[in-house]
This record gives structure tokens, C-alpha cells and sequence, in this order.
């Protein structure tokens, strides 16, 4: 139990530290730790509220408790957490995909702290996967948008000229 222990934060920590990379790779405002700090955080707190019942159980069974009940206070401090990297210019607004890599990279920690580690693994690699693929969208949405701008501009100009 101890090893296992270790491996699911280890695990934690390189998940956490992988997503906080793609984020940090883009120059966003939660980076590398901010990733990690949370992804091992939700993981600990998992393992303790997990753990702490056979611990502080009584053998009688009067002492009952719900492992599950600091993992649910996690997602409440992940919220807070996330809403820090929301801001707010004007009619524009930036962060929320950071706020919700937040929400999502602790869901990753309680996942392993869990045990849930197939289903965490392909949880990862899905939606990092299907973000690459939605890069490439944006990428290709912007590129055609500006080159239709670029050739409105360069019309409104031939019709000046003339």
C-alpha cells in the first residue's frame, strides 16, 4: 500500500507537469508548477481523505466516515483557484481555458489518488489530443479570416486609387 501510495503521486506530478507544459509552451497565465502544484495537491488531499478512513475508523463501526468528502471540497477550492486566472478586458475575456485546465488537472490528481489510473491515463491523452486537434482548427480559422480581410483591404485600396 505505502509504494502504491508514492507511485500515484509520482504519477500526479509528471501528469500535472505535462499539462502544465502545453500551457506554459503557449505563454499562458497558469504554468508548469501552477499544473503540477494542483494535479499532486488534489492527489494528496484524495489519498488522506481515502486512507484516513480505515485509519480513524473504530472497530466498533459507530465512527463512519466518507472518503470522498475532501475530494468534494477539492473541486470547491478549484473554482476559486481557477477564477483568479480569469480576467476581464473590456467585452474580452481571457483565461477560461486556463481555468478550466485548472478544474481539469485536479480532477486528474483525485483521479489517481483514487486508483483510477486507466481511466485518468486515457482521460489525458484524449483531451490533449483533441486540444492539439483544436489548435490546428483555431490555427486554420484565423489564417482564413485574416487572408479574407487582407483581400478586402487590398480591394478598398484599388478602389481608392482609382
Amino acid at each position: 500500500m505505502d509504494f502504491e501510495i508514492y507511485i500515484r503521486i509520482t504519477l500526479s506530478a509528471l501528469l500535472g507537469f505535462l499539462i502544465g507544459w502545453d500551457r506554459e509552451s503557449k505563454s499562458k497565465p497558469a504554468g508548469l508548477k501552477t499544473y503540477m502544484y494542483v494535479c499532486v495537491a488534489s492527489c494528496l488531499i484524495t489519498l488522506i481523505s481515502i486512507y484516513s478512513v480505515d485509519k480513524l475508523s473504530t472497530a466498533d463501526g459507530r465512527t463512519m466516515m466518507d472518503p470522498m468528502r475532501l475530494a468534494a471540497q477539492i473541486v470547491t477550492g478549484l473554482g476559486f483557484l481557477g477564477a483568479g486566472v480569469i480576467l476581464k478586458d473590456g467585452l474580452k475575456v481571457k483565461g477560461l481555458t486556463s481555468a478550466a485546465m485548472i478544474l481539469f488537472v485536479g480532477g486528474v490528481g483525485i483521479g489517481i489518488g483514487a486508483g483510477f489510473y486507466s481511466l485518468v491515463l486515457f482521460t489525458v491523452i484524449l483531451c490533449m489530443g483533441l486540444a492539439r486537434f483544436a489548435n490546428l482548427l483555431e490555427w486554420q480559422k484565423f489564417n482564413k479570416s485574416r487572408s479574407s480581410t487582407r483581400k478586402e483591404s487590398e480591394t478598398d485600396v484599388q478602389e481608392l486609387s482609382e
